[in-house]
């Protein structure tokens, strides 16, 4: 790290392009009441109020940037035009440090991969510091013409623009650096978070955005990830290399909530709960994510090989007790204050082996569970060491793990298939369990080089690649690229779950876990049999869990940990305990008097809304709901037998086909006829429990219903009925 006066050296080369003061605002039940607008190519900087409008239709952190960035841009808008906007908030919960899970940040643009508006969670400290500061949401609009870094100062109640000439852009390094710059001493350093990317965004279509918080007890800077739809792409392209913020004296009343003392209440008996459960459950205060590998594999549902397969015999290298091993433990490792949970991991002292850092000892924040199974089981890999490699230089260029992974699996089956070879990778031989060719190829993105140029683009674009230049049949490319609206699959195996299915593809944003999880309760416990059931858990979950992305909260506490006598209530899977927590808090932030049932109304207009701006983007409609047909049964000879009893039973029990003396060909065509067409009537199910047409689009009726019948989205619907 440089020093004192290098800092300094560094500082003093930076050009203040705009200054902003204002009137810092008390925080009042949980909102500033206004949003910051930076605009970094004409360096304007202002404050535009929060109306009641928007914060009982939007209500806050996804609502909010979705509503600035539905008016910032127009229908032609693309991820590298100067109107795109990154648009990022936390809600009306969010920074409450007397409750589990509460510090998340939702950032929203429209992605270089899927070209519609995406949306990505992440912990780390900024959202809570940049509402403390007096601010509900910041947008960033334009493209700046060299580098230049935004700062936000609530303790001076400044906003400015400055080049940053000579900082690396690195996040491991720079983070540190621009932490180290703009606090006030060695304490105040855990009052600044940063937002970066690194180089790899710069040159890949996959980048994503890295939050800092700075752990006392460790001495230094861990970062978490908006990883999902390239948003670090938008920000480099915009020669953004950081925004930091800056605010002194968080404290337990910070959001002068209606009624701290129903929020300390709720909070006393969630971490009671915690302290008590966890380690009887899923042990995610020593283990974190990762104690999913295991349960996956012994389902048959950890991805191996891309998506062919759901099982291996080295899964157990790489299973939560070889993390457990590695993880330090004893130190609380919550992302933002008062997180009991604790589940963000994180190995210390780790000695690169690759890479320009070769030989330099790191910490390396995780792997979560997505990154393990992604750019390890998935690619072949059961190397702990050549995981954590991955997943440092991944997130210090600021390249998505999970769209990494799920791109290099399907590169890998290509090459292994003979679509591609060394002559197209130049060299790299790129074969299942390589770890070396995977962390070269991580290298040529970050040095935007070689096949790194065409990795880095994502599935979709690799796939029209093969196809136009190496010959490749695009049919066979569409069943193996697992990607849906152009975002790679996050790493569960849906094969088995047609409501899984569901979960991934009749989404807004494309695969991503996030929205409904439902293989337990469709595959292991069939407690949605009908299309009517898995049409109504593609209802509810995905608005339940859009909840939580309005008001600055982490799933995790939800139903990673679950009060003891959960099992005998009658919806163990909503966990009803915790949505009464979550309606308690609510109301007492901001002193309103919902309901469950009204949590569903506050999603479901930021849902549907959602669904609608793509729509406006020339995307939403039934046909961008296809999915890949490995994620619905198995595309090769070698899949079906490595499966062979389960599908000769479904093709008897299910198809009315008899495999006896038939060829695994035959089998695999009488398969996917069935498959396909139970897809197409769960998305005719799903489409009317959730009020919308049949080829995906909110119906005017539904958007009266739920009180977003404004005439610019009402205008959008009307042309596609």
């Amino acid at each position: 790290m440089p020093t004192a006066k290098e800092l300094q050296a560094m500082k003093s080369k930076h050009n203040v392009l705009a200054t902003f003061s204002y009137d810092k605002p008390k925080v009042d039940k949980g909102y500033a009441n206004q949003t910051l607008y930076v605009n970094i190519e004409s360096n304007e900087i202002k404050s535009k109020p929060v109306t009641q409008d928007m914060k009982d239709k939007f209500i806050g952190g996804r609502g909010f940037d979705l509503w600035l960035l539905w008016h910032a841009v127009n229908d032609d808008t693309r991820w590298d035009s100067p109107e795109n906007e990154i648009c990022i908030a936390t809600g009306p919960i969010g920074g409450t440090t007397q409750y589990p899970g509460t510090g998340k940040s939702l950032v929203t643009t429209i992605s270089p991969t899927t070209e519609q508006v995406i949306d990505s969670n992440v912990g780390g400290y900024f959202g809570p510091l940049l509402k403390f500061s007096g601010w509900d949401a910041l947008e960033i609009q334009g493209k700046a013409t060299e580098e230049i870094i935004i700062v936000i100062d609530g303790e001076e109640s400044t906003v400015t623009i400055e080049t940053a000439p000579e900082e690396p852009v690195d996040t491991h390094i720079l983070s540190e650096i621009l932490t180290d710059m703009y606090a006030e001493d060695e304490d105040d350093r855990r009052n600044v978070s940063v937002v970066s990317a690194g180089r790899g965004a710069e040159h890949a279509l996959i980048g994503c955005l890295n939050f800092s918080l700075w752990d006392v007890r460790r001495g230094g800077i861990r970062v978490k990830q908006a990883g999902r739809g390239g948003i670090g792409s938008v920000f480099r392209n915009k020669k953004l290399k950081a925004l930091v913020v800056r605010q002194p004296g968080v404290s337990g009343d910070s959001n002068n909530p209606a009624d701290l003392n129903v929020i300390q209440k709720t909070g006393v008996k969630m971490h009671r709960e915690i302290c008590t459960e966890d380690h009887r459950q899923e042990r995610m205060r020593t283990t974190g994510t990762p104690h999913l590998i295991e349960v996956m594999n012994a389902y048959d549902l950890l991805p191996v090989h891309n998506f062919q397969y759901g099982k291996h015999d080295d899964t157990p290298k790489i299973t939560s007790d070889v993390w457990f091993k590695l993880f330090t433990q004893g130190i609380p490792d919550g992302c933002w204050y008062g997180c009991s949970m604790a589940c963000a991991k994180t190995v210390e002292n780790f000695e690169l082996r690759t890479g320009p850092y070769k030989g330099e000892i790191v910490r390396v924040d995780g792997p979560e569970y997505e990154t393990a199974a992604g750019v390890g089981s998935n690619c072949g890999i059961f190397d702990p060491a050549a995981i954590l490699e991955l997943n440092f230089y991944c997130d210090t260029y600021g390249v998505d793990t999970i769209s990494w992974g799920t791109t290099v699996a399907f590169l890998m089956e290509c090459y292994e298939r003979g679509i591609i070879n060394k002559e197209h990778t130049g060299g790299l031989e790129l074969k299942f369990g390589n770890r070396e060719a995977s962390l070269e190829l991580l290298h040529q993105v970050a040095r935007g080089e070689g096949f790194g140029l065409i990795a880095g683009q994502g599935i979709r674009r690799i796939k029209k690649i093969f196809a136009d230049k190496f010959g490749a049949d695009i049919n066979f490319l569409n069943d193996i690229g697992m990607e849906n609206k152009g975002l790679e699959y996050s790493q569960y195996v849906s094969k088995e779950s047609l409501a899984q299915q569901g979960g991934y593809a009749l989404t807004n944003k494309g695969p991503q876990h996030d929205e409904a999880w439902l293989i337990f309760m469709d595959m292991v416990n069939n407690q949605i049999p009908t299309f009517e059931d898995k049409a109504e858990a593609l209802h509810y979950f995905p608005l339940w869990r859009t909840w939580f992305g309005l008001n600055g909260l982490c799933k995790l506490p939800w139903n990673d940990v679950t009060p003891a006598d959960n099992p005998e209530t009658d919806e163990p899977n909503k966990v009803p305990e915790h949505v009464d927590n979550y309606v308690k808090l609510f109301n007492g932030v901001t002193g309103m008097n919902i309901t469950r049932e009204e949590i569903i109304l506050q999603s479901k207009r930021v849902y549907d809304f959602q669904r609608v701006f793509n729509i406006r983007l020339g995307k939403g409609l039934r046909k961008f709901d296809a999915q890949p047909y490995r994620a619905a049964g198995p595309v090769t000879k070698e899949e079906y037998e490595s499966r062979a009893e389960r599908y000769d039973g479904q093709l008897k029990e299910l198809v009315g086909f008899d495999p006896e003396g038939k060829s695994t060909e035959e089998k695999l065509a009488a398969l996917r006829v069935y498959k396909e067409d139970q897809y197409e009537k769960l998305m005719d199910s799903v489409y009317k429990r959730r009020g919308w047409t049949e080829n995906a689009v909110p119906k005017i009726e539904t958007l009266k219903e739920i009180g977003i019948d404004y005439p610019e989205i009402v205008e959008v619907v009307k042309r596609h009925l």
